[in-house]
């Protein structure tokens, strides 16, 4: 819809697509926070495909400075061009982290084993993804800058101060 409305009004469009964000403040059904909820309050956390996937994990600071650098790189309309002034960006980190390392980082921040019950692949799930930021670095110069170790520290104790003024 943004680019046809693009082509109909040459209106610059600039669509984003992020890639397995995760930090403080995330939505509680995501991995990140059922995985933290589920270690310390000793349950088991699902892991489909037995825990085989691999994600683009990407910190929200990285994120966020993303998008504030793209706010000023409006794709330009060329002159007697019949396209529209329109771009689909990827977000993401480019590198790839395995689920299970994931799960390793979480357990060592929290110094605590989790219980895993490896399930089958969900149907319409993805084995792996990775973010090809091309576009982003050509663009803006972005380079993601959080680890994924750095970021999931940065979580926990968000998660636990959360948690703590909450009850």
């Amino acid at each position: 819809m943004a680019h046809s409305y693009s082509h109909l009004f040459k209106l610059p469009t600039t669509g984003l697509r992020f890639f397995t964000v995760y930090g403080p403040w995330g939505r509680p059904d995501m991995a990140l926070y059922k995985f933290t909820k589920n270690i310390i309050q000793n349950k088991y956390i699902d892991l489909y495909n037995k825990g085989n996937h691999s994600r683009s994990f990407t910190y929200i600071d990285d994120i966020v400075f993303a998008i504030i650098s793209l706010l000023k790189k409006t794709p330009k309309i060329k002159k007697n061009s019949k396209k529209a002034p329109f771009k689909i960006i990827n977000i993401g980190n480019d590198k790839s982290e395995t689920l299970m390392n994931y799960v390793k980082v979480i357990e060592k921040k929290l110094n605590k084993k989790a219980k895993k019950k490896l399930l089958p692949l969900q149907k319409g799930d993805i084995k792996s993804t990775v973010a090809d930021i091309t576009l982003l670095k050509n663009t803006t110069k972005f380079k993601p800058k959080t680890s994924i170790s750095e970021g999931i520290s940065k979580f926990v104790d968000w998660y636990l101060m959360y948690n703590k003024k909450n009850k």
